[in-house]
């Protein structure tokens, strides 16, 4: 089989697309330039190693993974447009991008990089990065040799994030996907994917950092041939300083570099995007410049996801819908009796605990790529809800509308009353969140969820609007302990809506570590 495969010739065909010239390889498989089997176009096409695709567990992450990638839209990623499998060998089709990957600029020397040009491909990425964060998204690979700089005459250059192939929910913070394999590449790997721990987006704050770094020096960060002295270095020495290395530069890039390579992830910029602009500061430039100093025109911070119809149809999304959606429907149902919300409706006679949700039915592809009637709560969470019932929302939770049972409903159907949305949260701390809004849009309440005071209650002031939110401690039926924490909203145009949040080992811990930073 390997000799089918390994390498494919121009003229080979892997599902209908047509083999043109080898672009590169890795240990994970090989791209190649291609014909599109029907479109009048050439795709990047990934096609993976015999060995990763005969692994039953890696095609399964590998078909999720290129999912969840399908779903970026920006103009600083490359866009994927397919994948699948062929003669039992995975493969995936990408945005064909003609350019150079900044490796290369750097193996040409100082000439071709010089600071500018590093703090434009440095803004360019992270533009591209933080909007794969909004969408609970880590790269987990940030290098030099995945981001694409394709140079338009008369234009500022374009800089692409590309290899999303390894991108995962940022609910899944497995730093290793096999025993002793370390997903991100070592010169680039921030100390908790070395050590095995939690991971978020913050991993591709440092991976940007020591990529920066190069692009300055023309040296990795810890330079060392020996695997476990390079692990090291980045567990224990300090950052190292790009003006020592390379004199001609400003000493302020040195506190950039430390600052982004810190080894407390609490201690790293806040964002992608906040690394480039202290970056360029620093360096005294625009990070916004073009290889000749032209300003880039201005881009979408967060573009406009278009949902991919025929994609859908062909049942990639709609079918882990469906699976998700028995998942997201397994919320407790206690809080749908107890929060009046309605003037005039009576409670449900919801249950204390969890139940479990029959399995959802989606009867087309329009309702994975539309709420529906849902869409009026959406609209007004529209950072912390997916824009559709196929996407992610905050942190890569993944929702469903719901009714007060938390059965799935059809989103097709007439709303009227109470309406719900139902999301599982990555447990880092939340776990589960219920959105629950009038349709009439008359005013929501919140009350003490559990019999006593609550360990919290306080207003919230916000430039998005305003509110009360209140938390405490419950016990699962299983005696564990968790938090809630309930929000209302004060605002025009939300105090309709509240939400229930669960997770966390206590309410204060929701408190602090996910409603502060929660996108409202």
């Amino acid at each position: 089989m390997s000799a089918v495969f390994d390498p494919l010739a121009p003229g080979a065909v892997v599902a209908g697309y047509v083999i043109e010239r080898q672009l590169g390889s890795g240990g994970m498989g090989t791209v190649y330039a291609a014909a599109h089997p029907r479109l009048p176009r050439h795709d990047a096409l990934k096609v993976l190693s015999l060995e990763h695709s005969s692994d039953s567990e890696f095609r399964a992450r590998f078909i999720r993974e290129a999912e969840l990638a399908a779903r970026l839209d920006h103009p600083n990623i490359v866009a994927v447009h397919d994948r699948g499998v062929d003669r039992d060998r995975l493969w995936i089709a990408m945005q064909l991008v003609d350019g150079i990957d900044a490796a290369e600029l750097i193996r040409r020397g100082p000439a071709e990089l010089p600071p500018a040009r590093a703090a434009h491909i440095v803004a360019g990425a992270a533009r591209g990065l933080d909007e794969a964060h909004r969408h609970g998204l880590l790269h987990r690979d940030v290098k030099p040799a995945n981001l694409m700089v394709q140079v338009r005459p008369g234009q500022p250059e374009r800089v692409y994030v590309t290899d999303f192939g390894i991108a995962r929910a940022a609910a899944e913070t497995t730093a290793l996907t096999e025993i002793g394999t370390v997903l991100a590449t070592l010169a680039y790997a921030a100390p908790e994917q070395l050590g095995g721990g939690a991971v978020d987006y913050r991993v591709d704050i440092y991976a940007l950092g020591c990529t920066l770094y190069e692009m300055l020096t023309g040296a990795k960060p810890f330079p060392n041939r020996d695997a476990a002295e390079v692990i090291r270095a980045h567990i224990h020495d300090p950052p190292p300083r790009a003006a020592t290395a390379n004199p001609a530069l400003p000493p302020a890039i040195d506190e950039v570099i430390a600052r982004a390579m810190a080894k407390d992830p609490d201690q790293r910029y806040p964002s992608c995007g906040a690394l480039a602009a202290a970056a360029a500061s620093a360096l005294g430039v625009s990070a916004a410049a073009g290889r000749h100093g032209v300003r880039l025109p201005e881009e979408r911070g967060r573009s406009a996801r278009r949902p991919r119809i025929g994609y859908l149809v062909a049942g990639g999304i709609v079918a882990s819908v469906a699976i998700l959606g028995v998942a997201s429907a397994l919320v407790s149902t206690r809080h749908a009796g107890e929060m009046a919300t309605t003037p005039g409706t009576p409670p449900s006679s919801g249950t204390t605990g969890t139940s479990a949700a029959a399995s959802p039915t989606v009867t087309s592809a329009s309702a994975a790529t539309s709420w529906g009637g849902h869409n009026y709560m959406v609209r007004v969470l529209p950072e912390l809800l997916p824009e559709t019932p196929a996407e992610s929302g905050y942190q890569g939770m993944r929702c469903l509308a719901v009714d007060e049972k938390s059965r799935p409903v059809d989103v097709n159907q007439r709303v009227s009353g109470v309406t719900w949305i139902s999301c599982n949260g990555n447990r880092d701390p939340m776990d589960k969140l219920l959105v629950e809004c009038n349709a009439n849009r008359r005013s929501a309440t919140i009350s003490a969820f559990n019999d006593g005071p609550p360990i919290g209650d306080e207003q919230w002031q916000r430039p998005s609007g305003s509110g009360r939110v209140m938390w405490e401690d419950d016990i699962t039926r299983s005696g564990s302990p968790r938090g809630i924490l309930q929000v209302q909203f004060h605002d025009a145009g939300r105090t309709f809506c509240n939400l229930v949040v669960f997770g966390g080992s206590s309410g204060q811990e929701l408190f602090d570590r996910w409603w502060r930073d929660a996108p409202f």
